[in-house]
């Protein structure tokens, strides 16, 4: 199976990462559950046959691997400007072949879930893995059709993520969706996880 999965990650230091999760826990707890839950993605990506790469921020941390990631895993900086700005950077410069991009925030995600969105491109344009508060916990292209006005805008962070993002695709786009997913941005979604969110 020939793709690439680009994981969104940063480097999991306390009041630069969850910091959502971190008002309610703490700051340094929030970045050593996200450090957990990026091995965990990682992880779960390397099982595949595809090719896998960190897209990182800040910038520097792509030059810091035996600190926070796996030596020898292709690393880029995400660049600057919104989220939006940053996938589409990815989606223009992968390499040839279908792209899916995950988060490291979504305890529930497993190798089999990258495997049905990459079957879902070999028959659509754009397959998402839809999150229980309206975004999204995966984004992947078939790059077949071009999509110009990708994340046009996009209400980021919001219960409207995932339906501007279908709006902002080319009329006429094939698009399938995965199984909904829990991300972990709030106390409440450590509690309804238990165990499971810090288990590696």
């Amino acid at each position: 199976m020939r793709g690439t999965v680009v994981i969104f990650v940063k480097a999991p230091r306390a009041g630069r990462v969850k910091t959502r999760l971190g008002a309610d826990i703490g700051m340094g707890r929030a970045a050593a559950l996200f450090r957990i839950l990026t091995e965990r993605t990682i992880a779960e990506a390397a099982k595949g046959p595809w090719r896998t790469v960190l897209a990182v921020d800040p910038p520097s941390a792509a030059h810091e691997s035996a600190t926070y990631w796996p030596p020898g895993l292709p690393r880029a900086p995400q660049g600057p400007g919104d989220l939006g700005e940053r996938m589409g950077r990815v989606f223009d410069v992968a390499p040839r072949g279908p792209v899916v991009i995950i988060g490291a925030d979504a305890p529930g995600l497993r190798t089999p879930h990258l495997r049905a969105a990459f079957a879902a491109l070999a028959g659509a344009d754009a397959v998402f893995g839809p999150a229980e508060d309206g975004g999204y916990w995966l984004i992947g292209l078939a790059r077949r059709r071009a999509a110009p006005n990708l994340f046009d805008n996009v209400r980021w962070s919001s219960a409207y993520a995932l339906a501007d993002t279908l709006s902002s695709l080319p009329a006429g786009f094939a698009v399938r969706h995965l199984e909904a997913l829990r991300d972990l941005d709030h106390a409440d979604d450590l509690a309804a996880f238990g165990p499971r969110a810090t288990r590696r």
